[in-house]
C-alpha cells in the first residue's frame, strides 16, 4: 500500500500542475485553469485560496458558471466564476471585478450561465476577512466548454 501511495505521489509530481511561475500559455496569461483537468483545476484553485501571496498580480484565466450574490446589508453585488467538481456536488471559484462599467443584471450573464473570465489575481480585506478576486477582469467570448 505504501508503494502504491508513493508511486501515486511521484506521478503527481512528475505530471505537475500549472504552477504559478509556469510560462504563460498564450503570452498574456500566467495561470490558465482552462487547460487543466477537473481534478487538477480544483487543486490549483484550492492552492490559490490557501496561498494567495504566490499568485498575487498574476493573470488568471478560468471557466465556470456565473454566480452573483448580494450583501443584504450593503446592497453590494459580488460576481463570481465557480468551478464545479466532476460530480457537480462541490464548487470553488473567485469573485471577479470587470474593468468596464457594467450594470447588473442587464450587462451580465444569467445566473448559472457558463463563462470564461480573465483577470489579475488579488486580495482584499472586508470585515476582518481576506478575500481573493480577479481584478481588472474581462469576460471572454466563446470557448466555454460545457
Amino acid at each position: 500500500m505504501k508503494r502504491l501511495l508513493a508511486l501515486a505521489l511521484a506521478l503527481c509530481l512528475l505530471c505537475g500542475c500549472a504552477a504559478p511561475d509556469a510560462p504563460a500559455a498564450n503570452g498574456d496569461v500566467d495561470v490558465d485553469l482552462t487547460l487543466l483537468s477537473d481534478t487538477v483545476v480544483l487543486s490549483e484553485v484550492a492552492d490559490m485560496l490557501n496561498n494567495p501571496q504566490r499568485y498575487t498580480d498574476q493573470v488568471i484565466r478560468m471557466e465556470g458558471t456565473f454566480n452573483v450574490v448580494q450583501n443584504p446589508v450593503t446592497g453590494r453585488y459580488y460576481f463570481t466564476c465557480l468551478i464545479a467538481d466532476a460530480m457537480a456536488c462541490c464548487a470553488q471559484g473567485f469573485e471577479f471585478v470587470l474593468t468596464e462599467d457594467k450594470v447588473y443584471p442587464q450587462d451580465y450573464p444569467a445566473q448559472g450561465d457558463p463563462i470564461r473570465v480573465v483577470g489579475t489575481f488579488g486580495t482584499y480585506l472586508e470585515e476582518d476577512t481576506v478575500y481573493c478576486q480577479l481584478e481588472d477582469a474581462r469576460l471572454e467570448e466563446g470557448g466555454v466548454t460545457p
